[in-house]
């Protein structure tokens, strides 16, 4: 410490000199400093040019520094073994390498081969499991019959019947005849199919004097008609037409029946023959009274009761629209239910069995049992006071303001011309008639004439006169369209009327509207329910009704359809087995022999389809009330239900009675190639489809180059005669199901919405179940209906651009409906939709079914449709209030009732969350 101090402050310690110390400090410092400077930057810059100038020199060899090429450094011994080694593992890795592509190709073709081994191993146990079904079908199918114990039955050989008079028993008078005497069943076998000869009126003397008007309008019918054959010697029944005659020219009663038995046919007797007598006035006349018709039936509007045979003579409706179609828009709607008359009558009765008008006998007299010969001086009376007590507005007139109309003796004549007493029923909620006071006269040309009036226009029907017979009244159940009451009863009359309700009113009009629509209004209509009363009794039945032809359009199928994986898959959704069948048709309906007669009942008397008219269907629906037998005789066969009563799961069942059933694609499209091969794609897999039936509505011929898809099933491509909607709801004979799934060809649904909404139709087959719900509503300011699309919990409607219904209501959609509906579809290129929801709800009184949420179905990216046209809701207002017209009423019901799936996810918006689900 000592010395250190004393440097520090210059001074000398242990005998050492300080200033010598500093320098030569401060020169070791300064060298060091220098020297490094030198090695760090001149010994880089000598090192550098020198190597350059030794690289730039001639000789190649004294480079030193300087790179060398591979030869060179190959030249090293070590270095060249290395070279030898690289060179043998690149030769190596080529090999590889093409050993490794070669076996990757041909791991690529095994798997190939795998693949379609597997697919093959598929398509085999689907075979297998086809045959397994065919071979257990088959066995059940052979119990069956063995259970049956029945021998085979074919039909029995057709027998002509004789030329000569057949051997029937005498009846005591031809007032006896009955089919049973005076019918000869061996011209009318059960396979005869009805054939029915139709005499030429204009090769005999009478056939000058018949009304021209009703002669053409019966030959135009007779031309139309399936039962009428030209083989006079096959023939089941003859027919001649005599009348209704004029009278300038009217031939004398002798005349009349020596003509009549001298027609080639006759065979002594008349067995076989009817007689049709046919009235377009009131005043036709009874002409066939004096007239020996042998065992000859007789169709008239005119009966005595000497003269009328039940069960054996026809009393029908007059002809009054004899060569023109009945105007639906000048027929009124059924609704108000009230009009404006409780009742109406206006008559005049030109002759009395006895003078009563000047004697009147007390209502006690009448109690002592001297009834009245004649009571219409009583209703008379009456009425007059219903009219003067002014409870409710009625009308009713005793006296023509101008000349009545002939009629027979005791009959009530018509007053004035059909025009003004038609616009008098328009304004009566009901119509009454009076029988003629002669009760000996069962039926007269006026009082059908008053009843085809009142039917006509919706007035009901009341009849005073309980001896009447009413047309085809043994077929005809009258009292659901019409009022008979007694004419003792006359005095009550009035409280009856007034104690009606309003729905029993509707249904009442309803009714008759619809009897005089199917068996009254036109020349067709008479004369098809006359043969079907004939064909009926002697229990023959129905021909098959027509089908339409498809027609096939050839086109090229084997384009591999893919499976959009969005279609086919369903999720957890399991609706039913899986299906291992082929294409399997509906069991076409042969109805049976021992039905005819319950279709009396069945058929005939509901409304309002008209069932009876028409040849039977090859799906004629079953009614809920019918028991479902499959097979025949003692093999019945339960169906559905598991072992022990437990009842088959969900996933095992597919619903519905039927044990098994598929349903077929009709699919309409015009001019939309490439929307139509996507859509039909789109079907590939679909389980329970049959068939496609294709409509092309185009005249134009679909592409020669187009490939159409293969999806498993056959697709049929159907040309039409021309562009109509209404092609879609053609009976296509192409069709087997009874299940129609009509489709339009930009409908955009899944396989599993699909599957539930067949589901669903198999339990309500007498109801269109689909997805898109529309419905009507009534437009106050306009006084009209109005067509609607918004979403909603109610609707009345289902779009058949994407729904079931039964192949029976396209026979009656083609057939039956009104061709003013047809014409009107036609005409806007639209409606079509409504039109059928018109007609199944008008049959069934029932709304449609809608399923799942869904409330469109249209593709995205599809070329636009005839709906999205702004003319598009004006045209279907405008349907509905024509339809409405047509049908007399709004058939359409309202209903939120919706099926879904437990197993559907349904999203509602908020403004929808009080709609109910019905599960």
């Amino acid at each position: 410490m000592t010395g250190y101090t004393m440097l520090r402050n210059g001074g000398v310690g242990n005998g050492g000199q300080p200033w010598v110390l500093r320098w030569s400090s401060r020169i070791r410092l300064t060298w060091l400093s220098f020297t490094l400077f030198i090695i760090l930057v001149f010994f880089p810059l000598i090192a550098h040019y020198y190597l350059t100038t030794i690289d730039d020199a001639d000789d190649a060899g004294k480079r030193i520094f300087g790179p060398r090429t591979g030869n060179e450094l190959c030249e090293v011994k070590h270095v060249q073994d290395l070279c030898r080694i690289r060179e043998s593992v690149s030769e190596e890795l080529l090999q590889l390498e093409a050993k490794r592509q070669e076996l990757n190709s041909e791991i690529a073709k095994l798997n190939l081969k795998i693949e379609a081994c597997k697919k093959s191993i598929e398509n085999a146990k689907q075979d297998l499991l086809q045959l397994k079904n065919v071979i257990s079908q088959t066995e059940h199918s052979y119990k069956e019959l063995m259970a049956q114990n029945q021998p085979k039955l074919s039909l029995p050989i057709r027998l002509l019947p004789d030329k000569d008079e057949a051997n029937l028993p005498l009846p005591k008078s031809n007032s006896n005849c009955r089919l049973h005497n005076c019918f000869d069943y061996s011209r009318c076998p059960l396979t005869s199919g009805f054939p029915v000869y139709v005499y030429n009126s204009d090769q005999y003397p009478f056939g000058s004097s018949l009304d021209p008007l009703i002669k053409q309008a019966f030959e135009a019918t007779v031309r139309t008609n399936v039962y009428v054959t030209e083989n006079a010697n096959i023939a089941c029944v003859y027919i001649i037409l005599v009348g209704e005659m004029q009278e300038p020219i009217m031939p004398k009663p002798t005349e009349l029946e020596q003509q009549l038995h001298s027609l080639p046919y006759w065979r002594t007797d008349g067995h076989n023959h009817l007689i049709i007598n046919l009235s377009r006035k009131s005043e036709t006349q009874n002409f066939i009274y004096n007239i020996s018709t042998g065992r000859a039936m007789i169709a008239q509007s005119t009966f005595y009761d000497v003269q009328y045979r039940p069960g054996f003579d026809i009393v029908v409706s007059p002809l009054v629209h004899a060569m023109s179609e009945p105007n639906f828009l000048e027929i009124p709607p059924q609704v108000p239910v009230k009009r404006k008359y409780l009742f109406s009558f206006q008559g005049e009765k030109i002759e009395s069995l006895r003078s009563s008008l000047q004697e009147v006998r007390s209502f006690e007299e009448e109690i002592e049992g001297n009834a009245p010969a004649d009571y219409d001086d009583r209703i008379i009376t009456t009425l007059k006071a219903v009219q003067d007590s002014k409870l409710d507005f009625v009308l009713v007139e005793f006296t023509c303001k101008n000349q009545p109309k002939a009629s027979l003796p005791t009959e009530w004549a018509l007053c004035g011309e059909r025009d003004d007493r038609l616009e008098l029923l328009k304004l009566s909620t009901f119509a009454l008639i009076i029988t003629p006071g002669d009760t000996h006269l069962l039926i007269s040309a006026g009082c059908a004439m008053r009843l085809f009036e009142a039917l006509e226009v919706g007035a009901i029907p009341v009849i005073l006169g309980e001896q009447v017979q009413l047309p085809y009244h043994d077929v005809i159940r009258w009292n659901e369209a019409a009022l008979i009451i007694p004419k003792p009863r006359i005095t009550e009359v009035h409280f009856l009327l007034r104690s009606i309700s309003d729905n029993d009113l509707l249904t009442m009009r309803r009714q008759g509207r619809f009897l005089w629509e199917t068996y009254f209004s036109t020349s067709d209509n008479v004369f098809s329910t006359v043969l079907a009363i004939i064909r009926t009794r002697i229990q023959i039945p129905a021909a098959p009704i027509r089908e339409e032809t498809a027609v096939e359009i050839p086109h090229r199928s084997g384009k591999a359809a893919g499976t959009d994986p969005n279609m086919a898959d369903n999720g957890d959704l399991d609706l039913g087995p899986v299906e291992t069948e082929p294409p399997y048709a509906s069991p076409k309906y042969l109805r049976n022999f021992t039905l005819t007669a319950m279709d009396i009942y069945r058929n005939w008397n509901s409304a309002p389809g008209p069932f009876h008219l028409f040849p039977h269907t090859p799906f004629d629906p079953v009614l809920p009330s019918e028991a479902k037998f499959l097979g025949s005789g003692t093999g019945f066969r339960p169906i559905g239900g598991g072992a022990g009563g437990s009842g088959k799961e969900f996933q095992a069942a597919l619903g519905g009675n039927v044990p098994r059933e598929q349903f077929t694609v009709v699919m309409l499209t015009y001019e939309r190639e490439e929307v139509l091969m996507n859509s039909l794609e789109r079907l590939n897999g679909l389980p329970y489809l049959n068939k496609v039936v294709v409509v092309w509505n185009s005249p134009k011929l679909p592409s020669e180059d187009l490939l159409w898809p293969d999806i498993g099933v056959p697709i049929m491509v159907v040309r039409t005669e021309k562009n109509s909607l209404n092609n879609r709801f053609l009976p296509w004979d192409e069709i087997e199901t009874e299940a129609i799934l009509s489709i339009d060809d930009d409908a955009h649904l899944r396989h599993d919405e699909i599957m539930f909404g067949f589901r669903v139709w198999r339990e309500a087959r007498d109801r269109i179940v689909g997805f898109p719900g529309r419905y009507h509503a009534w437009d106050i300011p306009h006084q009209s209906w109005l067509y609607n699309s918004n979403y909603s919990c109610e609707l009345s409607m289902v779009l058949t651009g994407a729904a079931f219904f039964h192949k029976y209501y396209a026979y009656l959609y083609s057939y039956v409906m009104p061709q003013a509906i047809r014409d009107m579809v036609d005409e806007y290129i639209n409606c079509e939709d409504i039109a059928m929801n018109f007609l199944v709800s008008h049959i069934t009184r029932k709304p449609p079914i809608k399923v799942t949420s869904r409330w469109t179905f249209r593709c995205p990216g599809c070329p636009q449709a005839l709906s999205h046209d702004d003319s598009h809701f004006h045209e279907r207002h405008k349907c509905i209030n024509f339809f409405v017209k047509v049908y007399g009423y709004m058939p359409l019901l309202y209903t939120q009732f919706r099926v879904d799936s437990v197993l559907f996810k349904t999203r509602l918006p908020h403004d929808k969350t009080k709609c109910f689900k019905f599960i």
